[in-house]
């Protein structure tokens, strides 16, 4: 048995329980957490924002060491250590075949399955997105894990998983940061402080973060912002103001509010283009006029998971990382246990610190 958070239904509190998990079948793998960073689309999941079956173990950003492989698993053994992929592609749908495979149509396939059972009365158990990464061990199908890169400590290994790949896939291939533009990112959590660092690997000229909370500075210019803008009525003039009356090339929105993203939007020069990576609820409308779209010309596009793919990028950021120029523990803020997962959640809706990562 093993302890997890564990989601008993849609806004319900998180639960911290004993779960029995199975040996792992054949292409499956058994992996024991080392860490597990808190993102913002957990608390979507547990306040049905984003839906997955439950009862359910959430978590999907996260990295650990192999205890044990299922039968025909053999590019992972045991005792290695891997990161977690929450999306893996199928490799056969039609967005697999045109090379887009993170918007694959059977990534969250394994989401329904039950993967494990609660010990104190066999009550069936999901794998949240598809790897439960809130447990102290978790069954995941062998498509989830990715050798974990030399010269990255687990720990902050967990993070390639979700919010650095994000982020990182926003500026450099959802946005194309080109070197000596001018870029805004909006919100400075886990995904925007990896944005704001992927800015300035990408050479930006001048990199605006743009948050509500005033404490949120130092974390912003430590990342590489250049300035800093607290959120108000007035946040797309002001940057207007910050870049010759122009605005930005390219903004990062990464909050996934109608409003902010409407503000974004206004903060780009005209021809700018504006990605979205936050998650917002369907009552959030964007709405523009025709006339508008004509005039500005700029770009206004989704990303998710950062249009990246982490067989490919994972390497790379490693990589980044080892040469020094992506801190992996700049973005974390607070290290807790499997019970402060729902202070962390109340941080967030706060709009309180970077990334609160689970160190077990």
């Amino acid at each position: 048995m093993v302890r997890a958070a564990v989601l008993p239904a849609v806004g319900a509190p998180l639960e911290i329980a004993e779960i029995d998990l199975p040996d792992p079948g054949p292409g499956q793998v058994r992996v024991r957490l080392a860490a597990a960073g808190v993102c913002h689309s957990d608390l979507s999941l547990s306040n049905g924002t984003m839906r997955v079956p439950v009862p359910a173990v959430l978590g999907h950003e996260g990295a650990g060491t192999v205890v044990a492989v299922g039968e025909g698993v053999t590019h992972v053994a045991p005792g290695a250590g891997v990161v977690l992929n929450w999306a893996p592609s199928c490799g056969s749908c039609h967005a697999c075949t045109l090379g887009e495979v993170w918007l694959c149509a059977n990534a969250l396939n394994g989401a329904a399955d039950v993967y494990a059972h609660r010990a104190s009365d066999g009550t069936d158990l999901h794998p949240g997105l598809n790897v439960a990464a809130f447990a102290e061990e978790t069954v995941v199908s062998a498509s989830c894990v990715l050798p974990a890169p030399d010269g990255v400590r687990l720990t902050e290994a967990a993070l390639l998983g979700c919010a650095v790949l994000t982020g990182y896939g926003a500026v450099h291939h959802s946005a194309r940061v080109r070197s000596g533009e001018t870029v805004a990112v909006y919100g400075v959590g886990g995904v925007g402080l990896a944005a704001l660092q992927s800015a300035r690997i990408a050479g930006a000229s001048k990199i605006v973060a743009v948050d509500v909370s005033p404490a949120k500075e130092e974390l912003a210019r430590a990342a590489g912002a250049t300035e800093f803008v607290i959120a108000s009525e007035n946040t797309a003039r002001e940057i207007r103001a910050l870049t010759g009356k122009q605005g930005v090339d390219v903004a990062i929105e990464c909050v996934g509010r109608a409003s902010t993203i409407r503000t974004a939007w206004d903060s780009t020069r005209r021809g700018g283009r504006t990605t979205v990576v936050g998650i917002g609820g369907k009552d959030q409308e964007v709405t523009f006029n025709a006339l508008e779209i004509f005039h500005w010309g700029r770009t206004l596009s989704g990303c998710v998971y950062g249009n990246t793919d982490p067989s490919r990028d994972v390497p790379i950021l490693a990589e980044h990382v080892r040469e020094g120029r992506l801190d992996l523990g700049m973005l974390v803020t607070e290290r807790i246990g499997l019970e402060g997962i729902p202070a962390a959640f109340e941080n967030m809706l706060a709009g309180k610190g970077g990334r609160a990562l689970v160190v077990f």
